[in-house]
């Protein structure tokens, strides 16, 4: 768990970060949000002291940062950032291990831990262990600087503006490929964006800053459904919300008896999902499947009521 308890940075008598408290449950994703100047980027790098709080406090898993010499600290708490950062003469085993390494790991751990996490990121290890930042594509590089930002276990993965360097359909791919392993991981992790799509995606909770405050902490729905201010209903944006409710309903929430034509879609896809078929294929329902198996459809009717019932 991490608390973050009134946590405060000041420059030049301004508040960057202005009495900032949240609570991150183990083995979730909280995703801060806000314009360029909101605080949220200092206040990520307070959590692992690359800012140093003028006042307040950040514990994990009870015990104060503070107790901890930073560069100790930090190889407790993964750190991935837009651009990747990673070292253009290493390899991508070497990028990768590079905090067990510091940590004292034996080499056959490190190895073990490099090929584990290629293979989690569907990166063949045999194909992509020996090859060097260079002479992969962005996509590419994001994976090896989340998997280096994971590879000593940390308590806490901290992300800032990870995916803003990709194009869209790489930087959808990349968000899927995250919370894929972070299930499969159990990690905990906060993440840093402007973008309320992204936190909206990827988010457990969703925290929205304004001029160096929190001004709302919830679960995407209640965010989007409730917003607390102005400027939180204005992030979401008024003709976006009906899309972004139905991006957060499972098809399984709605499917029905009966036969729709064309390619069918999981189960665990959303309305959003569904929606967009219908509207591209002139389909007037969609059919879903679990397991390889078509459990039922989904009709344009329902999901269109779902989404002004929600509205």
């Amino acid at each position: 768990m991490i608390e973050i308890d009134r946590i405060t940075k000041t420059y030049n008598g301004v508040k960057a970060v202005d009495a900032v408290t949240m609570t991150v449950e183990t083995g979730t994703i909280t995703v801060i949000v806000g314009t360029s100047g909101s605080g949220k980027t200092t206040l990520l790098r307070m959590i692992n002291r690359l800012e140093e709080p003028t006042s307040g406090e950040v514990r994990i898993n009870g015990v104060s940062t503070l107790a901890t010499k930073p560069h100790l600290l930090r190889r407790r708490i993964g750190y991935a950032i837009q651009g990747h950062g990673l070292f253009p003469h290493h390899t991508v085993a070497r990028n990768i291990g590079a905090v067990p390494r510091l940590l004292d790991w034996p080499k056959d751990k490190i190895e073990a831990r490099v090929d584990e996490l290629l293979t989690l990121f569907s990166m063949d290890p045999a194909q992509f262990r020996d090859r060097y930042p260079a002479e992969l594509s962005g996509g590419q590089q994001q994976r090896v600087g989340v998997a280096r930002a994971l590879a000593s276990r940390p308590d806490l993965l901290l992300m800032d503006e990870p995916f803003g360097a990709l194009d869209p359909i790489i930087r959808a791919r990349a968000q899927d490929d995250l919370r894929r392993i972070q299930k499969a991981l159990g990690s905990t992790i906060m993440l840093v964006t402007h973008d309320m799509e992204e936190a909206i995606r990827l988010g457990d909770r969703v925290a929205v800053m304004d001029g160096g405050k929190l001004v709302q902490h919830g679960t995407p729905a209640e965010i989007i459904a409730q917003p607390a201010t102005d400027f939180v209903a204005n992030m979401v944006g008024e003709v976006e919300r009906p899309l972004r409710l139905l991006s957060l309903i499972p098809l399984c929430d709605l499917v029905e008896d009966g036969d729709a034509p064309g390619a069918a879609l999981p189960a665990d896809a959303s309305l959003r999902d569904a929606l967009a078929a219908c509207l591209w294929t002139g389909r007037s329902a969609v059919p879903v499947e679990r397991d390889g198996d078509v459990v039922g459809r989904v009709t344009f009717d329902a999901i269109r009521a779902r989404a002004e019932l929600r509205a």
